[in-house]
């Protein structure tokens, strides 16, 4: 009965992670929500959704972020709603609980990839060397995130890794641009990770969200080729 447990599981996670690597193909591109003020979050990312970005990672702060994804969830339909900077599988369940359904950590942790397979939930833990990235891989990611890719290389360092590595769906973060997003999909990358510049300090602070929506919407033109 374990093996016909364990054989169910992992077919259900495989059918899970295969409906996750076709949006990221066909989106491109996560909206990365950073604050831990519930009103604001859900404000820019409506605004990002209006642009027409349906990837929304919401930044794990707390509690709060619990409430922004189970609000988010209600209001956007259309959308596609997730936790990052998840640092524990406390987090992870508490994050999954307010209907997260995928997840991303600036590391890779074996147990938090395990406890995000068996809720059958998507995770891409953080990366950053070939050793790493593979790790991860092998630990049961269903991409890796490459961050901080700026920092490395950028887009060079993308494509450096393709030779070897061309079969483990990476997504970059750090130093994403709209102007460069584009050099990082012709690079491999399955997709890409953006936040400040999409939700810019100053038009935050402004509340423009009409500012947000039309970056979030010059985005998706300049990765127009890439998109399903």
């Amino acid at each position: 009965m374990k093996n016909v447990a364990l054989s169910r599981l992992l077919l259900v996670t495989a059918m899970t992670e295969s409906c996750w690597l076709n949006t990221l193909r066909a989106r491109r591109a996560i909206a990365v929500v950073r604050t831990a003020d519930v009103a604001l979050c859900c404000q820019q990312a409506r605004a990002a959704a209006r642009g027409g970005l349906r990837l929304l990672e919401i930044a794990w702060t707390g509690a709060e972020t619990a409430e922004s994804i189970a609000c988010l969830r209600a209001e956007l339909p259309d959308c596609i709603v997730g936790t990052g900077t998840i640092m524990t599988t406390a987090q992870l369940d508490a994050a999954i609980s307010a209907g997260a359904e995928f997840a991303f950590a600036p590391h890779a942790d074996p147990d938090m990839i395990a406890a995000a397979l068996a809720a059958e939930i998507p995770i891409v833990p953080g990366a950053l060397t070939p050793t790493e990235i593979v790790a991860a891989w092998q630990a049961g990611a269903s991409c890796v995130k490459v961050f901080p890719v700026q920092a490395v290389g950028g887009s060079q360092y993308v494509s450096s890794l393709q030779g070897p590595l061309g079969y483990i769906p990476l997504i970059p973060t750090g130093g994403i641009t709209l102007d460069n997003a584009r050099a990082f999909l012709a690079a491999g990358a399955i997709a890409i990770g953006l936040s400040g510049q999409l939700f810019s300090p100053a038009a935050v602070a402004a509340r423009d969200w009409d500012a947000i929506a039309t970056r979030a919407a010059a985005l998706q033109h300049n990765l127009r080729p890439w998109l399903a």
